[in-house]
């Protein structure tokens, strides 16, 4: 079968009536850490048959009380279904768990639910595109505590022909936002929200350590935590216009400013005894804005020397 009639299989496989598609897809879920158990247990209160595998069998004993079918292997859990969701912890587990199975995929989506890089998830749709397989790449925007409450959110890219004739089903797990063709774009979308999040929570945590150093309690530094992270959409705001047009003007900021202020913060962390490397990088990064003559523009100016690190 060449590659352009099985597509029109697989898309078959999924074009039956409103009936027959709505909250009864069968699917086999490979990875069975808290994200997995989390999105095994949602699918199985709606209706799904779901098959389960995992390295360590005894992850899907709850799972199975619940009415899901362990497979014994993962050639099994490959063969019960055409629809294998991936919640791994990146592409290498996922090689290393099908390559030795991978004559079997041909036919089978898989939504690839694993953190990795956009240019691995690139590459993994092509390897499995090799095999006669599909790929839809998705990432999942929360905890597992978020799976199956509407409001939360997964980046999905990839074939949208696919995607279609899957939204229902994902949409059990968490809202869905499609971001195009290329399977590396849910990564990327994923990854470049990430960048945020750890920089911001790690800045949380350093705060919070020169709080504890100075006697206020993490109880204390809440209110004053939350109000300054509430404030940051503002900002964003603000400068999204600036930043589309290239334009860093000083008129409301100046990197000189912003110099003084991080060193400020500098030398309250190490006077507290807490340890600088995390503002310390920040100021680093100012000190380079300046040297190449950004002073007098905005702190956003920063960015150009972050797309030009040489």
């Amino acid at each position: 079968m060449n590659m352009s009639n099985r597509s029109d299989t697989i898309n078959n496989e999924f074009a039956g009536s409103e009936t027959e598609r709505r909250n009864l897809a069968p699917l086999t879920i490979i990875g069975l850490g808290p994200m997995g158990r989390a999105m095994a247990g949602v699918l199985l209160e709606r209706g799904h048959a779901v098959t389960v595998w995992n390295r360590t069998a005894g992850k899907a004993e709850e799972l199975a009380a619940k009415g899901a079918v362990p497979a014994s292997t993962v050639a099994e859990a490959i063969a019960s279904n055409e629809l294998i969701l991936l919640s791994l912890t990146d592409y290498d587990a996922m090689y290393a768990i099908l390559e030795p199975v991978s004559e079997s995929l041909s036919g089978k989506i898989l939504v690839n639910l694993s953190s990795d890089t956009p240019e691995k998830a690139r590459e993994a749709a092509k390897w499995l595109s090799a095999r006669g397989a599909r790929q839809l790449t998705g990432g999942v925007q929360v905890p597992p505590s978020g799976i199956g409450k509407p409001e939360s959110s997964t980046f999905y890219s990839g074939p949208r022909e696919v995607f279609e004739a899957l939204k229902e089903t994902l949409e059990a797990l968490t809202g869905t936002d499609y971001r195009g063709d290329d399977p590396g774009l849910a990564a990327l979308y994923y990854q470049i929200g990430m960048d945020i999040f750890w920089t911001s929570m790690l800045s949380y945590l350093h705060a919070l350590a020169v709080a504890n150093a100075n006697g206020i309690s993490a109880e204390e530094f809440l209110p004053y935590a939350s109000e300054t992270m509430s404030s940051l959409p503002k900002f964003v705001e603000f400068y999204t216009p600036r930043l589309s047009a290239g334009e860093h003007p000083g008129d409301v900021d100046r990197l000189a400013m912003c110099y003084a202020s991080v060193d400020h913060v500098v030398h309250t962390a190490k006077a507290a005894g807490v340890d600088t490397s995390l503002p310390g990088a920040v100021l680093d990064a100012v000190k380079r804005g300046m040297t190449k003559g950004h002073a007098n523009d905005s702190f956003t100016s920063l960015i150009e020397i972050f797309k030009d690190p040489v």
